[in-house]
């Protein structure tokens, strides 16, 4: 999924021109829910792919090394990357807890 200026630029000029948000909070909510849930998604697909090619390797149906570990890679790239979000998403809820209100 990727972000571009243009998109980031309109939803300024949307937040600046109304003081009253389009979204609700119960949408906020659910779209963030479904983006995590996608993510997570994502990260298990690319794991079991992984898994799958590693095994083919090992049992002699996959004789392309490069790809196998191409694929490894990516997965151990892809779980690094969710594990920070995921403590940058945990810092932040910590942090607004510790907001005096």
């Amino acid at each position: 999924m990727t972000i571009s200026i243009n998109d980031v630029s309109q939803v300024l000029n949307a937040t600046q021109q109304n003081s009253k948000p389009s979204v609700t909070p119960g949408e906020a909510q659910a779209s963030f829910a479904d983006s995590l849930k996608g993510a997570v998604e994502n990260l298990n697909t690319i794991q079991m792919e992984s898994d799958s090619k590693t095994e083919g390797l090992a049992n002699g149906n996959i004789d392309d090394l490069h790809d196998v570990m191409i694929t490894a890679q990516k997965a151990s790239i892809t779980l690094e990357t969710t594990v920070q979000v995921q403590k940058k998403v945990i810092d932040a809820y910590n942090e607004i807890m510790r907001m005096q209100v």
